[in-house]
């Protein structure tokens, strides 16, 4: 045990685990491999000598008058060797030679050391971090285990798993991350801290980070969405009027935001105005694009909206992501729709109306203001809408839908019949490029092949010139 209370030191210093539990792991190692030795119904006790800086063993022993079990008893002569106090049917102690352990048992203490060890500092790594959920991280990546980003935070490692990782996003040994603590749990296999670097929370946290306001609480985030390694949106609001909470998060000259996206490796964020109204705050979420008209269905929470035949690939986004995006701002169902579709459905819809005199366009906005976005809708919807409008009553009501049935089936063939036509003119207009595609590339190849010829047919004139220049 030479050297045991500097190991100790060490141990204590380099793990940062408390001394104490250090000693108690020694002590437990040393009382089981004596065990292993004495037998395991043996009663032994480890204690640390500080002074010494060694374990101590102690057997204990019943004293007796005469010995019927030499492991179990000593007699009152012997017992008082140790203790000068020592009465028959006392228990005493008797200091084991812990020289006399044999190497399997020195191994086996060692085990039960490095692992009791690790219990404790794995403990200690819990409650250093079992309360640093929800905070961001900065940590370096020491290696790949089956996707997996094995993430070196100092005192302990952290993973980040495959399915938190941001698709676009490529590291190597060495590199520096930052990332959000979704989780700290406590297992057989040691403390595992698991991070994120594409839930909603880690993009909220940064704005936190770099907006004083929102660490004041004057500015707030009232909805996140996300999109990870595409694009983003947040909805502000302030408590301060004279504070504008999307300049707040924007920054001078856009630096605030320009941290956050930089650190999110290029994220596009959308940063817009939270409103309790929901018309504006669908309109604020669909941003950059300009809308029309709104129309709110608050039974199925959902809108209709309308914006300009120019603005209708802005608002739907490259494959719907902005729109998507919106949907999971709002909490709301959006669909979009262009202005000259609207103005088609009104003309159906004052179509079917029509079958009822003194009705027309003008019943056809009622509609749909009301929430009838299809002829479908009209065929279905409930008699008494259509009689709380003027001029209309049950007999009415009953022929709008009959002729609303008839042309949906008339606008279902139209819309046939012009999908199959524009499917034709583009196969048409692709076969058309293809055979222009096979007559350049002929006529290259023709080109090239009239080129040879030529540097054939030259080739006998210099050798003739050749031999003229001899003559």
């Amino acid at each position: 045990m030479f050297g045991l209370k500097r190991e100790i030191d060490q141990i204590a210093k380099d793990k940062g685990i408390d001394r104490s539990e250090i000693i108690k792991a020694i002590e437990e190692a040393m009382k089981q491999a004596a065990r292993r030795d004495r037998g395991l119904e043996t009663e032994i006790e480890a204690r640390y000598n500080e002074e010494l800086g060694e374990i101590e063993l102690f057997e204990f022993r019943e004293v007796v008058e005469t010995i019927a079990d030499a492991d179990m008893q000593i007699t009152l002569g012997n017992a008082r060797d140790f203790d000068p106090d020592a009465e028959v049917g006392d228990e005493i102690g008797v200091k084991l030679d812990t020289k006399g352990f044999g190497r399997i048992l020195a191994q086996t203490a060692k085990q039960v050391i490095i692992q009791l060890i690790r219990d404790a500092e794995r403990d200690n790594v819990f409650e250093e971090y079992k309360d640093r959920t929800s905070e961001i991280v900065n940590g370096i990546v020491r290696r790949f285990e089956k996707g997996a980003i094995i993430v070196d935070l100092g005192r302990t490692e952290a993973v980040l798993p495959l399915r938190d990782q941001v698709p676009r996003e490529n590291y190597r040994p060495g590199d520096r991350v930052r990332a959000y603590v979704t989780d700290v749990n406590k297992n057989s296999k040691g403390s595992q801290i698991v991070l994120s670097r594409t839930c909603i929370e880690m993009l909220t946290k940064l704005f936190e980070q770099e907006v004083p306001e929102m660490y004041e609480g004057i500015v707030t985030i009232q909805a996140a969405a996300r999109e990870p390694g595409a694009r983003s949106k947040i909805a502000v609001a302030s408590r301060d009027s004279d504070v504008d909470p999307v300049g707040a998060c924007v920054g001078m000259k856009g630096s605030r935001v320009q941290a956050v996206v930089q650190e999110l490796r290029g994220e596009r964020i959308d940063i817009v105005p939270w409103n309790p109204d929901p018309a504006r705050y669908v309109c604020s979420a669909l941003s950059p694009a300009q809308v029309s008209k709104v129309i709110i269905d608050d039974g199925a929470q959902s809108m209709d909206v309308i914006v300009p035949d120019d603005q209708l690939s802005l608002a739907i986004g490259r494959k719907g992501q902005n729109v998507r995006l919106a949907v999971q701002l709002t909490g709301w169902k959006i669909d979009i729709k262009s202005e000259s579709k609207m103005r088609e459905l009104a003309q159906w819809l004052a179509e079917a109306v029509s079958v009822v005199e003194g009705c027309g366009e003008p019943d056809a906005e009622l509609l749909l203001q009301q929430g009838i976005t299809s002829l479908e809708d009209l065929a279905s919807c409930e008699t008494e809408l259509l009689t709380s409008m003027p001029g209309i009553d049950e007999d009415g009501a009953a022929r709008i839908k009959v002729r609303a049935v008839e042309l949906a089936e008339r606008k279902r063939v139209e819309d046939e019949a012009r999908v199959q036509a524009e499917a034709e003119a583009a196969a048409q207009e692709a076969a058309a490029a293809e055979a222009a595609a096979q007559e350049a590339a002929a006529a290259a190849e023709a080109g090239s092949e009239s080129e040879s010829e030529g540097d054939e047919a030259a080739e006998p004139s210099e050798a003739a010139e050749a031999e003229a220049s001899k003559a």
